[in-house]
Formats: structure tokens, sequence, C-alpha cells
């Protein structure tokens, strides 16, 4: 399953470097706190599949 790793590590990059997009383009906070924690929670079950913590 380490397609669904890097799948997962991807997508988190992607959110977060949307919700730092959005933060330079003064957008409303709401939208950059919900990317930012779908970007945490992709990352961290990203790296959490990839230690076999999380299967």
């Amino acid at each position: 399953m380490t397609g669904l790793n890097t799948i997962l590590i991807f997508v988190g990059l992607f959110l977060a470097g949307g919700a730092y997009s959005f933060s330079k383009q003064k957008m409303p906070k709401g939208v950059i706190v919900l990317l930012a924690l779908g970007s945490v929670m992709c990352l961290l079950a990203g790296v959490l599949r990839i230690q076999g913590i999380w299967e």
C-alpha cells in the first residue's frame, strides 16, 4: 500500500500549499483553517501508514 501513502502525502502537501496561497491572498480565515487541518490530517495519515502504526 505504498501508493496510498504517497497519495496521502502529496494531497497533504497540495493542501498545505493551498492554505499558504490563500493566506497570502487574504482569503477568509475559515477556509485557511480548513485547508490547514486537511493538510495535517493527510500528512499525518501518510506518515503513520509508512511507519506501520496505522493500517
